[in-house]
């Protein structure tokens, strides 16, 4: 059974506003905050396979490999960052490193 593609883009954009409402309801919150990056950036790796698939070439199959080791990077220097501010500062609530204002 073939998926249309018009299912998939709904899909999609369904994802990544979730990501994009978490991401502004959960401000306070770093972790949360990284979680729903990681939601809006698969959303997108699903359009770009869905293109893919749709057009018959690889490209969006490679843009989307390249989505995930953008992502694994991200989140291990993510997870190293929520590590030093924890020790820090005994919290990961973002609204005590106003120091990191510019």
């Amino acid at each position: 059974m073939i998926v249309p593609l018009e299912h998939i883009l709904i899909l999609a954009g369904l994802l990544f506003f979730l990501g994009l409402g978490g991401l502004l309801a959960w401000r306070a919150n770093l972790i949360m905050m990284l979680v729903c990056i990681e939601v809006m950036l698969n959303a997108v790796m699903l359009i770009f396979v869905a293109g893919s698939t749709r057009w018959g070439n690889a490209d969006g199959q490679i843009f989307a490999v390249f989505i995930m080791a953008l992502t694994s990077a991200e989140v291990s220097l993510a997870l190293a960052m929520v590590v030093y501010l924890h020790r820090r500062k005994r919290t990961v609530n973002t609204d005590a490193f106003s120091e990191m204002k510019g």
